[in-house]
């Protein structure tokens, strides 16, 4: 016979396993999720935002690093710097350049006006050469006319034709004279244009290279959080180096899968409640942004209806940019949730599911 103190002990070891399975149980119903009305699906998914990269121009080695990781910065605020002692030195290399150019532009010119000049001056020789021709042409045909009558003597004759053909030597040399000095004037004048094209390339050399150097100063693309450092300061980065990775907080969404039956009914701009796991008593308003074309979640064979029910779609839900920045500093991403899609548009809102913000 059981003595009556293993009686009360199996007693309570019995109503232990009773109270534990009861408890067991309602917890098991409180976990569970509240039934959905008919018309609204939901699917498991994490808060993301679009990552945006900070990087470098060109090779070289970072100066400093203005921001922390954590830190929220507005677009274009320079978050860091980049060392330019080098493309400072070559700045004033080309604007050496450029002055030489300058001053070569000024030469050329000046030799175009004195070549303009030896023209004028030939061109008066020549005008004065034509004028003795003129005169020794006349003087020679009077003196033929006298000589032709015995008026004259055959000496007088012949130094009027010599001198006649030397005041037509002598135009011809002056006409010369005025053809080089033409071409001179077209060589001073290519002058100019090279020494022109000298300075617009030392301009352009200057343009550059202050690009660069104002891209040096390192800005942020978009607002958002520094969520961490790539690089620190002090090392060297490669052209397209990555420095800082900013999140931008205005842009945030979540993606989630849903079967076919729902991924098939659903449009883009249609309504999303997010509740996340980290506050469940926010209910956040979104709405879809983008359904996959493709399923991502595939058999090996689809050959049956039943099969093609199991097709997962991606879809994801944006929250709206104006009510990120109203709560820019409570954003954060990472964070798990589930997204509740009203996959009807006349199903109504449960009362859990109903807008619910903080202050």
């Amino acid at each position: 016979m059981a003595s009556p103190r293993r009686t009360w002990s199996t007693i309570a070891k019995a109503t232990l396993l009773v109270s534990l399975a009861v408890a067991a149980f309602f917890a098991w119903q409180y976990l569970q999720p509240a039934q959905l009305p008919t018309g609204i699906a939901r699917g498991n998914g994490r808060i993301e935002a679009v990552e945006i990269d900070v990087a470098s121009k060109i090779a070289g080695r970072i100066a400093e690093i203005l921001v922390d990781e954590g830190d929220l910065v507005t677009a274009g605020q320079v978050v860091a710097r980049m060392d330019t002692a080098v493309l400072e030195a070559q700045l004033r290399e080309a604007e050496a350049q450029l002055q030489r150019a300058l001053i070569a532009i000024e030469t050329a010119n000046t030799q175009v006006a004195q070549r303009q000049a030896e023209k004028t001056a030939a061109e008066a020789v020549v005008a004065q050469r034509e004028a003795q021709v003129d005169a020794a042409r006349r003087r020679l045909a009077r003196t033929e006319e006298l000589a032709a009558r015995g008026n004259a003597p055959l000496q007088t004759l012949d130094d009027d034709r010599a001198t006649f053909e030397g005041a037509r030597a002598a135009l011809a040399a002056a006409r010369a004279q005025v053809a080089a000095a033409e071409a001179a004037i077209g060589s001073a004048r290519s002058q100019v244009v090279g020494a022109q094209a000298a300075a617009e390339a030392a301009r352009a050399t200057i343009q550059r290279i202050q690009v660069d150097i104002d891209d040096s100063a390192l800005k942020a693309p978009r607002g958002g959080r520094v969520q961490y450092r790539v690089a620190q300061a002090g090392e060297v980065v490669a052209a397209g180096g990555r420095v800082l990775n900013i999140v931008d907080l205005t842009d945030v969404y979540m993606t989630f899968f849903l079967p076919t039956a729902d991924a098939g009914r659903i449009a883009l701009g249609t309504e999303v409640r997010l509740v996340l796991d980290a506050a469940p008593n926010f209910v956040i308003p979104a709405q879809i942004s983008l359904v996959a074309d493709v399923a991502q979640f595939t058999p090996r064979t689809v050959e049956t209806a039943e099969e093609r029910l199991k097709l997962m779609f991606r879809v994801r839900a944006r929250v709206s940019a104006d009510l990120l920045r109203e709560h820019v500093n409570q954003v954060k991403t990472g964070l798990p949730g589930v997204a509740y899609v009203r996959v009807d548009p006349r199903a109504e809102w449960p009362a859990q599911l109903q807008i619910r913000l903080p202050e």
